[in-house]
């Protein structure tokens, strides 16, 4: 039989165990494996040696050495990958639009920056942003993108015809030949893929901004719901990234409120 102070210095010894484990599993943070999908510049694309450029690029980098960890950088094709993410192929997904869909299913650091959407057309089409002016029309988008969703939701149910590209590159050039008559991005990137360009001067922004809750107003760090310490860490990495003027030196020569360069 086993003496009562056995059995007692035995439970001892395994508490003590089991909270040696505990502690020696919680230890700091060494790395962030950020997904994105890099079809999308200037935000997120490759250069021509195949590197991960554009400003969450930048953005993610600089959290990365604020908070003294490493960066994984983990190409995706799509950028809502959100069973990639609850699988844990990744800790977050860099640069999304937080939406009410969206947040239901993840959760957000505070903006990295604000975004607005525009309609993109010839300067004579007298188009407008609105299902009424498009019906009929061919509209391109980013596949996978906020502006996808919001055209498909609102106004291809009215007649307007939604085509979806992979790459903006590509977008551009059908939207160049008339394959299709206009297109719904961002103010940034159709800016620096067509209309700072010298075959974008016949386009123009046309109407004002679309804005609507499937689209959003930002762009944010998506991250699990349960992950609330990696939120506060990469807020608070942000926070001291504008104190100290690292944030501005990097968003600054993206002109995130630029109007198209004109001659």
């Amino acid at each position: 039989m086993v003496p009562i102070r056995t059995c007692i210095a035995l439970c001892l010894s395994l508490i003590g165990g089991l909270f040696s484990i505990d502690a020696a599993g919680d230890q700091p943070r060494r790395e962030i494996r950020f997904a994105v999908a890099a079809q999308f510049p200037p935000f997120q694309s490759r250069n021509q040696h195949g590197q991960l450029v554009g400003l969450n690029i930048e953005l993610g980098n600089a959290l990365c050495i604020q908070l003294n960890v490493r960066c994984i950088w983990v190409d995706q094709v799509l950028v809502e990958d959100f069973p990639a993410l609850e699988a844990r192929q990744f800790d977050a997904i860099m640069g999304m639009a937080p939406t009410s869909r969206r947040r239901q299913q993840v959760n957000f650091t505070a903006d990295l920056y604000p975004i607005n959407t525009r309609l993109v057309a010839r300067r004579t089409s007298g188009l407008k942003p609105t299902a009424r002016s498009l019906k009929g029309k061919r509209v391109g988008v980013l596949v996978g993108s906020n502006r996808e969703a919001f055209a498909l939701s609102k106004w291809a149910p009215k007649g307007v015809i939604i085509k979806g590209f992979w790459r903006n590159d590509e977008l551009v050039h059908s939207l160049l030949a008339r394959d299709i008559d206009a297109t719904l991005q961002g103010m940034v990137e159709i800016r620096e893929a067509l209309l700072d360009t010298a075959e974008g001067q016949d386009f123009d922004f046309l109407g004002p901004a679309v804005s609507a809750e499937l689209l959003g107003s930002g762009v944010a760090i998506a991250l699990r719901k349960p992950d609330i310490s990696l939120r506060n860490e990469l807020n608070d990495a942000l926070e001291q990234l504008m104190q100290n003027g690292e944030y501005q030196r990097i968003v600054r020569p993206y002109r995130l409120d630029a109007l198209p360069a004109r001659p």
